[in-house]
């Protein structure tokens, strides 16, 4: 069995909008999370990394 995708989740929710500062995901994607497949998990996690670098450029 594969191994399970880990929740970016860092406990430290903070929204602006409809996107967690903190780890990247959309309000959509934190909401969905438990019910999502695998290959669903890792296009989430890819797409809040990309948010995440995105955002560090602009500070």
């Amino acid at each position: 069995m594969a191994k399970d995708i880990e929740n970016p989740c860092i406990s430290i929710c903070q929204l602006s909008g409809d996107l967690c500062v903190s780890c990247g995901r959309s309000k959509d994607d934190i909401r969905k999370w438990k019910r999502m497949k695998r290959p669903e998990k890792m296009a989430a996690v890819q797409r809040a990394t990309q948010r995440l670098k995105a955002l560090k450029k602009t500070k």
